[in-house]
């Protein structure tokens, strides 16, 4: 999945980045309200984590015209702002989490997972169809309880394709959920991780199936 995080403080902002990468996602930065939301209305991410005391723009003006838009992005406000009021102008905005600093990694992560299943009616942390079982909280994939090596690229399309088991997404889209903007990315390399996901989970009583001209989809 594709995280934005805005925010000023460089040094957290990299250490959310990396906490993050950690578990397979994109993550991109940015440290200017205005950018950040010209980058919210032009691009796709799955997840916004907003700061709300921005050069340039404020993250309740960014939330607001975000909202305005009918942009239905999962938004997690990260903040020293942590008075009631101000707490509640921030969910009243339209933020889907309120998070106050100094905060826990392991929580912001634990959240962000949740907001990332809601988005896409996901409940429960693990997905299984057929023998295969993927795990959204360790990662872990396994077939018949057995654990299947995959590479973190190779994890991040499977997951995609399991959130949306039997539609057709196409490789366009896969790239668009599975690259940030420092990543070396190419639609023709969805092709490759495809290939190579095949072969890892044959047993698994599924199939990744080639819709020519549409793209791929998975199901038992």
């Amino acid at each position: 999945m594709r995280i934005l995080i805005v925010e000023d403080n460089l040094v957290l902002a990299d250490k959310i980045a990396a906490a993050l990468r950690q578990t397979d996602h994109a993550v991109d930065l940015v440290h200017d309200g205005e950018d950040a939301l010209r980058l919210v209305l032009q691009e796709t991410f799955d997840l916004l984590i907003l700061d709300l005391s921005l050069p340039g723009l404020d993250g309740i003006e960014i939330l607001k015209t975000v909202r305005a838009r009918k942009i239905n992005l999962p938004v997690m406000i990260l903040t020293a702002r942590g008075n009631l009021d101000e707490r509640v102008a921030g969910l009243d905005a339209g933020a889907d989490d309120y998070m106050v600093k100094p905060f826990e990694l392991s929580e912001l992560e634990a959240r962000a997972r949740a907001l990332l299943r809601r988005n896409i009616g996901q409940r429960n942390p693990a997905i299984t169809v057929g023998k295969l079982t993927f795990n959204s909280v360790d990662r872990s994939v396994t077939i018949d309880g057995q654990p299947v090596s995959l590479t973190p690229r190779e994890r991040g399309v499977l997951e995609i394709l399991l959130l949306n088991v039997s539609q057709v997404i196409s490789k366009e889209k896969i790239a668009l959920h599975l690259f940030g903007f420092d990543d070396e990315a190419s639609v023709k390399s969805i092709e490759l991780y495809i290939s190579r996901l095949r072969k890892k989970i044959a047993l698994g009583d599924v199939e990744v199936r080639t819709i020519r001209g549409l793209g791929y989809m998975i199901d038992e």
